[in-house]
């Protein structure tokens, strides 16, 4: 006999910032006034309640029932009903954290010392917790994707992406962490063991997916990848209307490689002839593409002039394979140009990553604690001497926060009980 598909349940815990213990304390008393706190303090952030598909606007919400954590030394914890679709969500006070007896202030100080760079060995000794613990606690807040925060932030989902893998290890395995970024912001970061173009659109579908779910008419028109060929098969897969464009900054790298047997003064020399050649196409108004081609003609006969037509003729096949991938570049001036600012997240996630020994063996958790990772990234702030100090990623790139503490953001946009409110149409 077939068995019937488990069907999933719905994460509807909202974290409510209740200022201080006594204010909840004393609010348990009053089942009106609970609510009723509830109720401001939703209108206050501008979420909604994940309510169920079928629910009407008719509906309220009254007490439903409560429980105590025994493990929290038997603190009393509150659920709310919706009298239309009769979702229940969980309210967990600020002081709390779902399913942890760990104290938010603990949690504090050790997600950043993990986001600064420290081991989970490091973090354990200076916060007096057990490193799994920590391992843990990133993994819980990485059960909410990245994209249902994001929105919830009132970010809109990027027309115009960077798409690149950063390549590390697990043990003695080299595995691949395919990740999306527009702005400041991660928009997705996976994890593969393999580099295959299924792998990378298995890993990359999962974003799309929950875009999808966000906005049924979602698409992208640009990608930026660094060449590899993994990766620009599987966005081709995934998104087949999209310009794809190759990073100029990869191709300035790339060009010293392609002169072996070089001296390194002329290879830097002509590396600065190229650099020049891209600025000068890029600062163009107009017919810049047709620029390109011309310019790069000229400086791969320099190059056959210069250190020998061998070099030339190597040049000019690269050239040839790449140039369709830098005029997509051209053509479109909002494509991204460079992919600096995914270089540098991925230098960051990676110091952590494989620096927690969580992580260290092939079946661990690695989508979640990834994941994780990616909300610390979006939503800690900078540091003080930055250019846009005291500002997290969501604020750089035009996104709103819950409140000023990182922290208390970071309960209230994992909770999972929370949508953002859609977007009037635009007529």
């Amino acid at each position: 006999m077939a068995q019937a598909a488990t069907l999933t349940r719905e994460n509807r815990t909202i974290t409510v910032d209740f200022h201080d213990e006594t204010t909840y304390f004393g609010l348990l008393g009053n089942p009106h006034a609970f609510v009723a706190f509830v109720l401001a303090f939703l209108l206050a952030l501008g979420f909604q309640l994940l309510h169920k598909a079928s629910c009407s606007a008719g509906g309220g919400l009254t007490r439903h029932s409560h429980y105590a954590r025994v493990r929290l030394g038997g603190l009393t914890i509150w659920r709310i009903q919706c009298t239309a679709c009769k979702a229940v969500f969980t309210v967990l006070p600020h002081f709390v954290l779902r399913y942890r007896t760990m104290r938010p202030d603990v949690a504090r100080d050790a997600l950043l010392a993990t986001h600064g760079g420290l081991s989970l060995e490091w973090c354990a000794v200076m916060c007096h917790i057990s490193p799994m613990a920590l391992y843990r606690l990133v993994s819980a807040l990485g059960q909410q994707s990245v994209v249902a925060v994001l929105t919830r932030c009132g970010l809109p989902l990027p027309v115009y992406l960077l798409a690149d893998e950063k390549h590390s290890h697990c043990l003695t395995g080299k595995v691949y962490l395919p990740t999306i970024v527009s702005g400041r912001v991660l928009w997705h970061l996976g994890y593969s063991a393999s580099k295959s173009a299924a792998a990378f659109t298995e890993s990359y579908g999962v974003f799309q997916r929950a875009a999808l779910e966000h906005d049924p008419s979602y698409h992208v028109r640009g990608a930026l990848t660094d060449g590899f060929d993994s990766t620009t098969k599987s966005l081709r897969t995934l998104f087949p209307g999209a310009r794809l464009g190759f990073c100029l900054r990869h191709a300035l790298n790339k060009l010293p490689d392609k002169l072996i047997g070089v001296s390194a003064s002329v290879r830097q020399g002509l590396r600065a002839k190229f650099h020049a050649l891209l600025h000068r196409c890029r600062q163009r108004k107009s017919l810049r593409v047709v620029a390109l081609g011309q310019h790069l003609r000229h400086l791969a006969n320099r190059i056959a002039t210069t250190v020998g037509e061998e070099h030339g003729e190597r040049v000019r096949q690269w050239f040839q394979a790449k140039k369709v991938g830098w005029y997509a570049v051209l053509a479109d001036p909002q494509m991204p140009a460079m992919s600096t600012v995914l270089d540098q997240a991925h230098n960051a996630i990676d110091r952590k990553l494989f620096a927690m020994k969580g992580s260290h063996h092939p079946g661990g958790g690695q989508g979640a604690f990834l994941t994780g990772l990616a909300h610390l990234y979006n939503l800690i702030p900078y540091q003080r001497r930055a250019l846009n100090a005291g500002k997290c990623g969501v604020e750089v790139e035009g996104g709103r926060v819950p409140t000023s503490d990182w922290m208390l953001n970071l309960q209230i946009l994992t909770s999972g009980g929370y949508q953002a409110i859609p977007a009037p149409p635009n007529h």
